[in-house]
């Protein structure tokens, strides 16, 4: 154990170094930082690479182990509508708690955050079941996806411009660094116990998780007749102490719930043996102390500093912050704990075939191009329809036209990238810039975790065309010098 969590600081340390470094560069010379600020940013810095060393080395030996042993039990012992309460029931009690679904809702000031909060939960339960019964039933996951976007965009024409890009927000909030890994290695329990396409179905149920939000929020905005949102500051950073009990609170109700189910789990049915369970006991513990460590770090040190460089970029310097946008984008989803998880998940999976390394590049790149087009967003202020309607109309494209198993991980991949890093640091950041052009919050700064949802997709589905081409290209070598061979030896 402490060997592993050695290799999960040095990790760590090489994931944060780079953002590090350019928000210090840019604090000292285009976007000038007040001396305080810039050395808290550099503490917090220290605690995210702790905190994320801590989580991912729970998540490796406590959130992974209890999703699958539940998720596989479930599969094989009861019956369907069981396992479909479950799903409703836990999908519900996880999201409610998310710390970034939390600081979404109380951006918005036209609807109440708890009514916000339980409609998004609501839909994050809903679209499990439906996850979950795709890989039941062994519907085909393009297909499937694709018919929830057809209704989400159905929908849109429908609603207000000002409350759409909220919508797609509130799907991307859902699944953050808790929810990830459970709901993950859940989908690959009962996959692994399916038998046929373990492979393919071990992913795509944090795509369901995503898209499930943005159809309830806009059911809920067309019930209540909203016709715009509005903006709601947060009235300003906490102090230190009281955002850390905060969050160690907001952690342990996140928690609790799955730790009760895998109890009841172990008593009634699993029976696990006692050094396993010491082990994963061991390990919510550093999930505990991990995941708050780093939100506490990215809410004290990132999200007052992503406000500042917004603003100070957009006024004084408008023609950098679209490259400086870019750059940040790229580092950042390197930091992000969610995304850590899914590539060892895939290169576990995929038994190293897909390298780890790949997905976070692949992440990471579409990341950045995000926050690209959203700094050209905000300088143009083109609709946000006229960026996120192509781009998924592009994805669903390309989800026919590459291999299975890239579809779900690339759905995946959006999900993951949306994560406590997105929400306390990029979007601040967008908010600010938003400010100093004079842009509407609602229309112009929301969105931006959208982009980061769909972006990486994209990267991931053309990624999967590249590796297809490629194994089309390989075989076909071989077969030409087998034919070549052939010739050889009946010519001899």
């Amino acid at each position: 154990m402490k060997n592993a969590l050695l290799k999960k600081l040095k990790d760590s340390f090489i994931a944060i170094i780079p953002i590090t470094i350019i928000v210090i560069i840019l604090g000292l010379t285009i976007s000038p930082l007040p001396v305080k600020t810039l050395l808290t940013f550099v503490g917090c810095c220290g605690l995210l690479i702790v905190g994320i060393s801590l989580f991912t080395l729970g998540a490796d030996t406590a959130m992974i182990p209890i999703g699958q042993h539940m998720g596989g039990y479930l599969s094989k012992k009861s019956k369907p509508w069981l396992m479909i309460v479950f799903c409703l029931i836990l999908g519900i009690i996880i999201t409610i708690a998310e710390p970034d679904l939390m600081f979404l809702a109380e951006q918005v000031s036209s609807i109440n955050s708890w009514v916000f909060i339980i409609t998004v939960s609501v839909g994050v339960g809903l679209f499990l079941v439906l996850g979950i019964l795709r890989i039941i039933f062994k519907w085909k996951f393009n297909i499937v996806i694709t018919i929830c976007y057809a209704l989400v965009f159905l929908s849109v024409i429908f609603l207000d411009q000002g409350i759409i890009p909220l919508s797609f927000d509130a799907g991307s909030v859902t699944t953050g660094p808790i929810s990830v890994p459970f709901i993950m290695a859940f989908g690959l329990g009962i996959a692994a116990a399916r038998g046929n396409n373990g492979k393919e179905d071990s992913f795509g149920l944090i795509g369901f998780a995503s898209v499930g939000p943005i159809l309830m929020v806009m059911f809920l905005m067309w019930v209540l007749g909203v016709n715009t949102g509005e903006y709601h500051s947060d009235g300003g950073a906490l102090g230190f102490f009281p955002i850390l009990l905060t969050y160690l609170k907001d952690v342990a109700i996140v928690l609790l719930p799955i730790a009760a189910f895998f109890i009841l789990f172990q008593l009634a049915a699993l029976r696990l043996p006692k050094r396993e369970i010491v082990k994963i006991v061991i390990g919510l513990i550093y999930t505990y102390f991990g995941i708050t460590i780093f939100l506490v770090g990215v809410k004290v040190g990132f999200l007052p500093v992503g406000r500042m460089i917004g603003e100070t970029l957009a006024e004084f310097h408008p023609n950098w912050m679209v490259a400086v946008c870019a750059i940040i984008g790229f580092c950042m989803a390197f930091v992000e704990p969610a995304v850590q998880v899914l590539a060892k998940q895939i290169e576990d999976v995929t038994g190293s075939v897909i390298k780890k390394r790949t997905i976070i590049l692949c992440i990471a790149i579409g990341v950045g191009l995000a926050l690209m087009l959203c700094a050209i967003r905000l300088r143009t202020q083109i609709s946000f329809l006229w960026f996120v309607v192509p781009s998924f109309a592009l994805v669903i494209i390309l989800s026919f036209c590459v291999p299975k198993l890239f579809v779900g991980m690339a759905y995946d991949s959006g999900g993951v990238a949306t994560g406590s890093i997105a929400t306390t640091f990029a979007l601040p950041l967008v908010m600010g810039a938003c400010n100093a052009l004079h842009g509407d919050l609602m229309t112009d700064a929301f969105g931006m975790l959208a982009f980061c949802a769909v972006a990486p997709i994209l990267v991931v589905l053309v990624f999967g065309l590249i590796y297809k081409l490629g194994i089309k290209k390989q075989t076909k070598d071989e077969n030409l010098d087998g034919l070549k061979r052939i010739d050889i030896i009946e010519y001899d």
